[in-house]
């Protein structure tokens, strides 16, 4: 049965490592020099250092860039309070672009401190 681990670019090991671990309740499983791998809730994230501008994709037709993007396939984090989780993420440099709430729960809109888009769900709270 194949396993999912999750791969991050991030141009800061340090900044990024922080971020997840702090604002996403990430736990550090090893630390090295070109990535670190995180745990969260059974998943494992692999934050990699990768600069901006260097080559994505083996072909030269792509580079890296940190500015604020979109993809169709992305994060969702399940928290027990949006509100605090929402001002985590703040407080460590990432971007809030919407909440939403309803009988279902709440939903928050972010990206981390590198561009890279995710959710905060609490559902049922």
């Amino acid at each position: 049965m194949p396993r999912v681990s999750i791969c991050i670019d991030v141009p800061d090991l340090k900044a990024a490592t922080t971020f997840y671990r702090d604002a996403l309740g990430c736990s550090i499983d090893k630390e090295r020099a070109s990535h670190n791998t995180l745990l969260v809730g059974g998943t494992t994230l692999q934050l990699l250092l990768k600069e901006a501008g260097t080559d994505a994709t083996g072909t030269a037709s792509c580079t890296r860039t940190y500015e604020r993007h979109w993809t169709p396939v992305h994060l969702d984090f399940d928290v027990d309070d949006v509100d605090a989780s929402v001002a985590e993420v703040k407080r460590l440099g990432g971007t809030v672009e919407g909440l939403e709430r309803g009988e279902w729960g709440a939903a928050a809109f972010c990206a981390d401190p590198f561009g890279n888009g995710f959710c905060l769900l609490a559902i049922g709270s």
